[in-house]
């Protein structure tokens, strides 16, 4: 039996935050709890009929049982461009500034090995999406801590960041409207980081997954839409939460036409592309019409306000949130994230997930899903109120 060894590069990664988070949630309904998973962000609600229909048919084609293209079909990346050009005023030459992902979190964790030596920096927010971080370690970058405070609206300070760090920097992770904290940028703010990077040769890389999970009306912007956008950087989509879409796996890059063919060339070498009847499902979810996406967006409004009016009742502050479906809020005073977290689930049957598991900044919040039905968050409250002597 031979004695094997892991690389440095896993040895220094962090334990995964939803695979930690999974194991608990297995260990609990192991001993038979009825758990009610507010944890992780995998839309509860199924992939519209239409989409389904369209993959049946696509799936039946013999042409799409052999290897597709790495960089997606140009009918897939032709209807990207066609959304974008609808929702955003967004114009986008679909062979050379739209690449199709396996997953936003594919192109995501690949995107630093394409432009990132060993030694170079990464501007990463925190509390953010783990794979930022980890994407750079792989890469052998390290990554620089940009704090998102509440007293900064959950916004970078781009100005606090050294000077001999911006030298060093090659790559600066953006993420609006942003995961877990709910925040929402303006192109007052997008301008700012555009500017830095213009200034220092950094490229901005957008995760846009949320932008199309809003409320009230209040529509987010797209960071290609302010002006130089495109000179400096890329923005990533994913079908994955606008359309339920969670487990299909696809999504796309697109923008600045250097930094998409540098994450081409990373994929042609690690991947063999999308299946092709994902693609056309993908094609049939972008012309989605706004009867079905609203209703599902009201669907998820509904639950923020039951969960927001019980939060404020057991009195823990909480910014309502205008987009995505999480809700970002401080844990009571006697507890820090971690052990809020495992007090509600051994005591209530509630899972949400420890701030301080997207980062140090993150520490004295609990981020909560809105996965479930609005009962299920009702109950949820009750239970939470139960344990903390507010019934």
């Amino acid at each position: 039996m031979i004695k094997v060894h892991m690389a440095d590069r896993v040895r220094s990664l962090p334990p995964y935050l939803f695979a930690a988070i999974d194991k608990m949630k297995q260990e609990a309904l192991s001993r038979g709890v009825d758990l009610i998973d507010l944890s992780i962000g995998d839309p509860d609600l199924p992939t519209p009929v239409h989409i389904v229909e369209a993959m049946k048919l696509a799936a039946e084609k013999p042409a799409h049982h052999r290897y597709p293209s790495y960089e997606g079909m140009l009918s897939f990346r032709e209807s990207v461009a066609a959304w974008y050009r609808q929702r955003f005023a967004v114009t986008l030459d679909p062979k050379t500034e739209v690449l199709s992902l396996i997953g936003s979190k594919e192109g995501i964790g690949h995107i630093p090995l394409a432009f990132v030596n060993p030694g170079d920096v990464v501007l990463v927010p925190s509390p953010g999406y783990p794979v930022y971080p980890v994407g750079t370690l792989f890469a052998g970058g390290e990554s620089y801590i940009m704090p998102l405070r509440e007293e900064n609206a959950f916004l970078p300070d781009f100005k606090a960041i050294p000077g001999d760090v911006l030298k060093r920097a090659k790559l600066m992770f953006l993420n609006y409207p942003n995961n877990p904290t709910a925040a929402t940028a303006s192109a007052d703010f997008f301008k700012e980081a555009i500017a830095l990077a213009a200034q220092h040769n950094i490229i901005i890389c957008h995760d846009a997954a949320y932008s199309e999970m809003y409320y009230d009306g209040e529509r987010p912007i797209s960071f290609l839409e302010v002006d130089g956008a495109k000179d400096v950087g890329i923005e990533f989509h994913s079908l994955s939460k606008t359309y339920n879409m969670t487990g299909w796996r696809l999504g796309f890059a697109v923008g600045n036409k250097d930094v998409i063919a540098g994450l081409g060339k990373i994929k042609s070498n690690l991947d063999s592309g999308v299946f092709q009847a994902v693609q056309e499902a993908g094609i049939v979810a972008l012309q989605t019409g706004e009867s079905v996406l609203s209703g599902i967006r009201d669907v998820y409004q509904g639950r923020r306000d039951v969960f927001c009016a019980g939060l404020k009742e057991l009195g823990m502050p909480i910014n309502r949130p205008k987009a995505t479906f999480y809700l970002w809020a401080r844990v009571p005073s006697g507890f820090d994230s971690s052990t809020f977290v495992t007090h509600l689930m051994n005591k209530a049957g509630v899972l949400g997930t420890p701030g301080v598991g997207f980062g140090t900044p993150g520490e004295g919040y609990i981020r909560f899903a809105l996965t479930q039905s609005a009962d299920r968050i009702k109950e949820a409250v009750e239970r939470i109120k139960s344990v903390m002597g507010k019934a």
